[in-house]
This record gives structure tokens, sequence and C-alpha cells, in this order.
């Protein structure tokens, strides 16, 4: 074998390599099972998507004693913080998060922040928050760690992470006290954004207060990831360890505190007529005032002097938040959920007036009721929704929502469902991750994108044609064609489009899951044994896809990796249909059907034009014979007789089919998007009839890009749609029909409003507009002496 020939083969083989491996992306396997991405069970988390039978989580409790300054806007505090190792690992520092230095002006979240782009022409108020957030005095002062027999502890600080080094070795099954003391700022949210802060009226001089990351929390130390101490950057939120709180908040006398926990001390803040109206809410039938809309008038005008201290007692919570106002009206029913009694509540200041008194309160309660259908009865006994500055965000037992009416206290109709969603979705947070304790850290999406989905199904409840803005498949077709995407399974501070990716592709995934491929029953089931195997533990996302599967007895490996580990989209098309019938051999009936096709077929543009032609045959009679007159398609004695001998020798069965009762139709299809789907088809027949047919997913099993469809029909089909209910999101519906339609749209005409716009004055014509505005000099010589 010579140098040229080796040279040759060799290239062949790589050139076939190539091909077979073309070959094989384009026909991937996309039933491809998880078990190679997923984690490898263990005794702390089963295959199933249990938790193991030695699964454990850590314990932390507070207590926190806080003062609000609200002349300097400052926060002080001080805890003592009591952490249970339940692990098997023996510990030898502790990592404590310091939220609040998020805002200082040297840490990662300031300075990675991109700010806006100066060729996008920024508001005012966009420059604005830029400056005020680099001027403002963020960060908390730590100081004074010690450990129980008061000896002070050594720290580190990493920008938002402490490093407590404990005194001794923390073993398995131990626990160790130490306490610190702290202060910071309060941002003012108007300018500096984040999950708490202050508003400023103006208008009366008053503050309301949202707190939240107000205090240093321990980080979560987990079987999966050692101590989550990611540095916080502002997009993923929290991972924390669930624990018992005591909270003494002191705050202006005048002011009224809304908190996480059960308030120990009524008789200490409340009138008696304010706890008198708070028992009556119990059992009322409608939201009574607590704190009337006259009393917070009150307060907002005189503002009292001296101070008084509000505790809270919270049990078995992952964090701790609160609000606090003199302007607060306070509203609340009380309702009972399973065996719990729960006091629904609302505080909100009266700009808030009339559509939180309408709707915040009975929002909270149809929340409680929908979840815990879904999910598991509430637990806690209080659920709160506090208007404020933070546009949506979520505690145990608290959450803070935006939305206001105009000034004249009307309200768009985007207003008031905004309101109603907002606090769906945030009270609905009790569930995902308060309790559902899933890494909002690492996977955004687990709590925002599991709680949307759940939001969509309250709000479907909530009234005919509600308009839900995420859950609906059509409402994700645009992003899920788009080029800014990343997977679902992707780090939450690495997200393009952080509502589209962590809320709403999820959120329609759920949907599709439990509409179009498992069915109700079978996801219902499934999505409350979840819910409830991990109620106050830590799943991950795998613990969430085998717990479905595991449940429901359906594979969804192709759905999680299609729909969660690609960018993938849906897209299937029906490339072409064919109609076949059956010979039925019966020469009276199919030779007519030949000849009436023959007849039918166009005569072409020279047989049209040579008609009336003069020809030899006619002019010569006698060269016609035999074939001038003979046509195939003429039934004959013999066809007959051939036909009858065929038919004798069939079975009854046999005969039957021949009879051609059945019309075969083949439709192929082409999965263009990536993601195959089942395929729902809308048959029109054409007797004007209509049927839908529904073919599970696996029918992509043996090839996931294209595949030929054989529907056997009693009757003449006259058209074919794909997903005709718009339930998989399908991104193009141009090709989901055959035959195609020619597409219409409506066009409007210019009438002359385009060159009226387009016409502006000149610099010339503007001042000739302005000169003439101005008042008339005086004539020359008018006056005189």
């Amino acid at each position: 074998m010579n140098a040229k020939t080796t040279l040759r083969l060799a290239l062949f083989g790589l050139l076939a390599v190539g091909t077979a491996h073309a070959v094989v992306e384009e026909r991937r396997d996309a039933f491809r099972q998880l078990e190679e991405i997923l984690p490898t069970p263990n005794a702390y988390r089963t295959a199933s998507g249990a938790p193991g039978h030695e699964y454990w989580q850590q314990q932390v409790d507070y207590e926190i004693d806080v003062r609000l300054d609200e002349e300097q806007r400052r926060l002080i505090g001080q805890e003592r913080i009591t952490y249970h190792n339940n692990s098997p690992d023996t510990l030898t520092y502790l990592w404590v998060q310091i939220d609040q230095n998020r805002f200082h002006p040297n840490s990662h979240a300031v300075r990675t922040a991109l700010g806006f782009d100066p060729e996008d022409k920024p508001t005012y108020g966009g420059a604005r928050r830029v400056l005020k957030a680099l001027e403002f005095d963020g960060g908390a002062k730590i100081s004074n760690v010690r450990g129980e027999d008061g000896q002070a502890l050594n720290t580190a600080l990493n920008d938002t992470m402490m490093r407590v080094d404990l005194a001794r070795p923390l073993a398995p099954g131990d626990s160790t006290v130490f306490s610190l003391d702290w202060e910071h700022n309060i941002n003012q949210s108007k300018y500096v954004r984040g999950r708490g802060g202050y508003e400023h009226f103006e208008e009366d001089g008053n503050d309301l207060y949202e707190l939240a990351q107000w205090f240093p929390r321990l980080c979560a130390y987990t079987d999966v990831n050692g101590w989550m101490n990611k540095q916080f950057l502002g997009s993923g939120e929290f991972t924390l360890e669930f624990g018992d709180y005591r909270v003494s908040i002191t705050v202006p006398a005048d002011h009224v505190v809304a908190s996480a926990g059960l308030l120990e001390n009524p008789e200490e803040v409340l009138t008696q007529g304010q706890r008198t109206r708070l028992e009556e809410a119990r059992d009322c039938r409608e939201p009574i005032f607590v704190v009337t809309p006259d009393e917070a008038l009150e307060n907002e005008k005189a503002k009292a002097d001296g101070e008084r201290t509000w505790t809270f007692v919270a049990e078995n919570v992952r964090d701790f938040a609160w609000a606090s106002s003199r302007k607060f009206i306070w509203d609340a029913k009380g309702t009972k959920i399973g065996d719990q009694e729960v006091m629904a509540m609302s505080f909100y200041p009266k700009e808030g007036e009339p559509l939180w008194s309408r709707y915040s309160t009975h929002s909270i309660l149809h929340t409680l009721e929908v979840y815990s259908k879904f999910c598991f009865d509430y637990p806690y006994p209080v659920a709160i929704s506090v208007n404020g500055p933070v546009g949506g965000m979520e505690y145990p037992m608290i959450c803070f929502n935006g939305p206001r009416p105009e000034k004249d206290g009307t309200y768009s109709a985007r207003t008031k469902y905004g309101l109603i969603s907002v606090i769906i979705h945030e009270v609905g947070h009790n569930w995902f991750p308060m309790i559902v304790n899933s890494d909002e850290r690492q996977w955004t999406w687990m709590d925002e994108g599991v709680n949307t989905f759940v939001q969509f199904l309250a709000e479907q409840e909530w009234e005919e044609d509600y308009p839900s803005w995420r859950g609906h498949p059509k409402n994700i077709v645009e992003y899920m064609s788009s080029a800014e995407q990343v997977p679902i399974m992707t780090n939450s501070e690495s997200l393009l489009q952080f509502g589209n990716n962590a809320y709403g592709k999820p959120a329609t995934a759920l949907n599709i899951l439990r509409e179009t491929v498992m069915g109700r029953e079978l996801f219902d089931f499934a999505f409350r044994e979840y819910s409830q195997r991990w109620a106050f533990k830590r799943p991950q996302p795998s613990d969430l896809f085998r717990t479905l599967e595991d449940a429901s007895a359906v594979d969804l490996d192709w759905f999680w990796h299609g729909w969660f580990y690609t960018t993938d989209h849906v897209d299937i098309a029906i490339e072409s249909v064919t109609r076949y019938t059956i010979d039925t051999r019966d020469p009276d009936v199919e030779k007519p059907i030949a000849k009436a096709e023959r007849d039918e077929e166009p005569e072409g543009l020279t047989r049209t034009r040579n008609e009336g032609m003069g020809r030899r045959v006619e002019e010569w009679p006698e060269l016609a014979d035999f074939y001038n007159t003979f046509d195939e398609l003429d039934v004959t004695v013999q066809d007959r007789e051939e036909f009858e001998k065929l038919v004798e020798g069939l079975k009854a069965d046999d005969r039957e089919l021949l009879q051609g009762a059945f019309q075969f139709y083949a439709v192929d299809l082409r999965n263009v998007g990536g993601i195959v789907m089942p395929v729902i088809l809308q048959l029109d027949y054409a007797d004007g009839t209509t049927e839908e047919l529904r073919l599970p997913v696996e029918l992509w099993v043996s090839d996931s890009a294209e595949v030929r469809k054989l529907l056997v029909l009693e009757k003449e089909l006259a058209r074919i749609t794909l997903d005709p209910n718009l339930e998989t999101a399908d991104t193009d519906l141009a090709n989901n029909v055959f035959p195609p339609r020619i597409p219409s749209e409506r066009m409007q005409l210019d009438l002359g409003e385009r060159e009226r716009r387009r016409k502006k004055p000149n610099p010339m014509q503007k001042a000739r507009e302005a000169a003439e505005k101005q008042e008339p000099a005086p004539a020359s010589g008018s006056s005189g002496n």
C-alpha cells in the first residue's frame, strides 16, 4: 500500500466518523434517561425522590432584640444564636450571612452591577439610583461576637459572608451558642432597591419600613453542598435553616408593627378596642379593621413621643421579617385550614385605599385555601400582606406587596389583577420555599417557578377568564423561540431573562405536564406527594424530578431533559398528509374511478389549441380499427369473471376488508424545535364533524426528528390541525395545519397621520412663532413731551 492510498483511506475514515457523528446528532435519543446527570441516590436522598432514612438538616434558633431608630433610619440589634449540629460531621467554624453588606459601596454586588448604558438615554430616576447606591452608607457593623462563656470568638469577613471560628469543635448531635451585636442604615427603596427598605411620604412627613435581610443569619450546611456560602449578589436569594425565633422589636410608640410569628404582648401595644376587634376578626364573615383608617390618620398627625416594644414568637421557620409604620391601617379575618386556625391580615397606608381593604385579605384567604388543596395544609397561625415600597417579596407568614390605586382612588384592571396576583404569589411562597425549603441561592426556579405554577392554579379559581400573565402555554412562545435563553437548570446569578427563565418557563412546563403529558389526576397526586415529602425539608431538583415519576408511573426524563436542560423549543410541523384507500379489485368500482380521474386531468395547452383540427382518420375512416374504439378502462366480462374467482378464494374478513370501508392517512411529522411532545391532532371530516386524537410522546421513540403516523379512519378527512388548543407552547402555528392556510393579517392605511407627525417646525419656524407671541414694540415717536 503506497502513501497516497494510506492517506486517502485515513481521510475517508475521518469523513466517515464525522458523518456518523452528524447522523447521531441529528437522530439523538430524546428519551435518554437522566441517571448520568442526576446525583447518585444515597441514604439521605432515595432513588424514588423521597428523603432517605438518614436524612438530616441543621437547626438554628434566634433570640433577637432590635430597635428602629426612625430619626437616623437605622436598625440596632443584638442576637443570641443557638446552632444545633444534626449532621454527621464535626464543625470547627460556622458561616453567617451578612446580607446588608450587599449595599456596601465596595461590595461585590455594587462593584459588579453593570448600571445603565449611557447610549440608551437613561432617565433621571435611573441615573439617580446609580448615584444613590454609591452614596448610601450601606453594610452592617458587626461587633461583640462572643461564645456562650462570654469570650470573644475569632471572625473573618468576606463580603456578605462572615466565618465564626468556634472555641471548640462542634461534634455531631451537639449544639453551640454565640451572640453578636450589629447595626446598619436602612436603604430608601425609591433609590436603593432591595428586598427591604423604607418609603418616605412627602405629604405627611412619615415613613413606612419593610425590614428583610435585616439581621445576621446562619448559612445552610447540607448533605449536598456542605456550607452554602455563595456570595449574595442580589438575584440568588437565600439558603436557610429552620429554627425557632423570639424577636423583640422596639419602635416609635405610635407605630403599628406587622411581623412573622404570634404577637406575645398585645396588651402592651394595642388599645382595648383594637384587641377586641382583633378577637372578633377570628370569627367574622368579612375582614374587619383592627386599626381603623381614622386611627391610622390620627397616628400620622399626632406623632407620639416615646417607644414601644412588640414581641413576636415564630416556631419552625426559616427566616423572619417585619414592617412598621404609624400610617398602617390593619384589617383581619380568621379562617380554618385543616386543624389550624389562621388569621389572614393586611397592613397598608391610606394611599392603598380603596384597593387594599377590598382585595388584600381576600387574596390571602384564597391562597391559603387553594395552595392547601394542591400541596398541604397551611401550618402557621398567621398570614400577612403588607403594602409598602417593596414591589413583591416573601417571608414566613408575611409578605410585602406594592400595587396601589391612583391618588384619586381609581385603578386600572392591570393594577387590580396585579395586586391580587402578587399577593397570591407572595403568600404562596410560604409553601415554596418557606416550607418546601429549596436552595434559592442555587436554583431560583425551584421556588419561583414552582410557586408561579401553583399561583396560576389559584388565579384560575379566582374568577373565569382571569388574566394570568404566566402559565398559559401561548404566553411563553415568544421567549421559547428567542436567542436570549439559558437552560432552566442554570445558577440564579447566570440567568439572562430572570422572569421568563425562573418564573414563566418552569411554571408553564409544569402546567403542560399537568394538562397534556400526565393528566390532572396523576399530576396532582404526584405533586402533592412531592410537597408533603419535602415539607420542612430541603429538596434538590432531582428530588422533584424523581418524585413526580415515582408517584405517577410516567417516564418524564425526556421532559426534564428537553424543558429544563436545553434551550430547545416546541415546534412540531405537519410536513404532509397522504390519503390511501383500498383498491377493491372490483372492476365495476375501480375502472369507473380510474376513468373519472383520467377524464378530470387537464387536457394541456396543445390539445386545447388543436381542438377542431382536421384529422386524417376522419377523412379516411377505413384507417380506424379495433384500437380506435378500445378503452382499457371499460369493464369487460373477463374482468368480472376474474374478480369473482378472486373473491371466492378469500376468507370472510378479507372480503370485508376488500370492500374499502376504511381510509388510511399517512401523516408525516417533523420535530423542528427539538423538544419532543405528545401530538394532539384535530381531525376535521368532509361531512363537517370533528374529532380530537391525542398521541403519547412515545410516538417519537424510534426517531425524535421525523415520524410517519398512519391514521385509519372511516370517514374522509378534510383538514388536520396540530395542537388545536395551544397547549404545548408550539412556536410556529403556520406549519400546524394541513392543507396549509394562506396567512391573513389586517393592513392599516396611513391616512396622513405619519406625515403630520413627521413634519415638525424647523428652527427658523420656531423662532418666528416665538417672535409672533411677543408683545409688539411701541411705534417710533409715539411718546413726547
